[in-house]
């Protein structure tokens, strides 16, 4: 079956899904985007994603191009027609096409696309079994990386450079030698008093909507959690690491920069939230199909 795209009120052919040579988010990056897991035909956490979406508008002064609830038919339709059971949509909404100029055009329509597609849920339960290993690398990216912007040009670099060193994850570290976030996820250590520690959402990072569930889910078990920043140093000396993020859900981290994370095996607490998290989502598709 062909995939479908939906660009600008039209569902199309995947490989006929184009936008015009000066749609503003080629030219500029100016547009943001969501992307969001699909269980069993169920897109998980629509309504954080949502809100985050219509955050990083109002920031970028960009217009909704569809009500709420239309958009959410939109993804929706989407995932249906292409028939995912487990995988992701992908969101993009830029400030549309007009004359290549840096200020924003007086009038603009902006564009919209959505994709959806699958994704093998087995390889992403053997990373979990197995845990992945992070590189650490200076963190060069905007002071507004709390709006989901489509620039990730240091996202991309960092992501790169982890991938060519045969790493699953780049962390970003500040000038303090503080970490941030990952390139595409939030990241996250157990201290050695058996607290998680993440850092405090503020403009250095991304709101992750897969990090504030798996806050909540830690809470309603009794362990504690601290947002607060934390060095590489004590990201290496801690007893586990791991890392959230809507593609990878709940993945241990098993080594930084080549250091082992406590015995270099997944730890027991990343495990155990990764099992809240699985039924979490659980529970999302049955009120969903409860629902129907």
């Amino acid at each position: 079956m062909s995939r479908i795209a939906y660009v600008n009120g039209r569902y199309v052919p995947h490989r006929d899904a184009v936008v015009h040579v000066e749609d503003r988010g080629y030219q500029f990056a100016d547009g943001v985007y969501e992307v969001s897991a699909v269980r069993d035909g169920v897109v998980i956490d629509m309504e954080p994603h949502l809100d985050r979406l219509e955050r990083s508008l109002r920031e970028l002064s960009i217009s909704p191009p569809m009500s709420r609830a239309a958009l959410a038919v939109v993804i929706r339709e989407v995932v249906r027609r292409n028939r995912v059971r487990d995988g992701l949509f992908y969101l993009q909404i830029t400030r549309g096409v007009a004359r290549r100029d840096h200020a924003f055009p007086a009038a603009a329509r902006p564009s919209v696309v959505v994709t959806a597609r699958s994704v093998d849920p087995a390889r992403a339960e053997a990373m979990a079994r197995q845990g992945v290993g992070v590189i650490t690398v200076p963190d060069i990216r905007w002071e507004r990386c709390d709006i989901k912007s489509v620039s990730l040009l240091p996202n991309v670099l960092a992501k790169q450079q982890a991938r060519a060193a045969g790493a699953y994850e780049a962390w970003l570290v500040d000038e303090a030698g503080r970490v941030t976030e990952g390139s595409s996820t939030n990241a996250w250590i157990v201290d050695r008093d058996g607290a998680l520690v993440t850092r405090s959402i503020d403009n250095a990072i991304l709101s992750g909507i897969t990090r504030a569930a798996v806050m909540e889910l830690a809470r309603l078990q009794q362990i504690r959690v601290v947002e607060r920043s934390f060095t590489l140093d004590e990201a290496k000396s801690a007893r586990e690491a791991f890392i959230t993020s809507t593609t990878s859900y709940v993945l241990p981290v098993v080594s930084v920069d080549g250091v082992k994370i406590g015995n270099g095996q997944p730890g027991e607490v990343a495990r155990r939230l990764r099992e809240l998290y699985a039924g979490y989502m659980a529970g999302q598709q049955d009120r969903r199909q409860a629902g129907r």
